[in-house]
């Protein structure tokens, strides 16, 4: 288990399959903010609300020039049915050997009904312009999670 990124560090870099097979780096994004939310499971009640609230706010991210990229150790062939099932307009990325999300701390040891197991925690990372992280978010409540988010890259586009 890793250390959470906390903010004022450097974004760590990564390069990963998206749901429609191109590679997607983090570098990709230099110049402009990024949303980089892990997430545990494709298609599962959580995950869902989040994923479509972060869809159906597109309009109010695109104005702040921000880009949105949800990750989870689900499959390419998986995250391609979720995409098409809630007409996701942003890349989800798949992290099977969970090397990007230890590398920002998002993978932790969880306690369900008493059982533990290792797993993505649901956590969002605002990375600015620079590559610098943000803000960050360890433990989310979907629901008006994608408010705050908005919130802080406001606030971050102000600065």
């Amino acid at each position: 288990m890793s250390d959470w990124i906390e903010p004022g560090q450097r974004a760590p870099a990564f390069t990963l399959t998206a749901d429609d097979g191109s590679k997607v780096r983090l570098s990709d994004f230099k110049g402009q903010p990024v949303v980089l939310y892990f997430y545990p499971k494709d298609d599962t009640p959580g995950c869902t609300r989040e994923a479509c609230s972060f869809r159906d706010q597109r309009a109010e991210f695109k104005k702040l020039g921000a880009a949105v990229l949800g990750v989870s150790a689900d499959s390419i062939a998986s995250h391609g049915k979720f995409r098409d099932k809630y007409q996701l307009n942003f890349p989800l990325l798949a992290d099977p050997d969970h090397k990007v999300a230890k590398k920002y701390g998002a993978w932790r040891e969880k306690n369900m009904y008493g059982k533990k197991s290792m797993g993505i925690q649901r956590s969002t990372f605002v990375i600015d312009a620079a590559g610098k992280v943000a803000r960050v978010w360890k433990a989310v409540k979907v629901d008006g999670h994608d408010e705050q988010v908005l919130e802080a890259l406001a606030a971050l586009c102000e600065a």
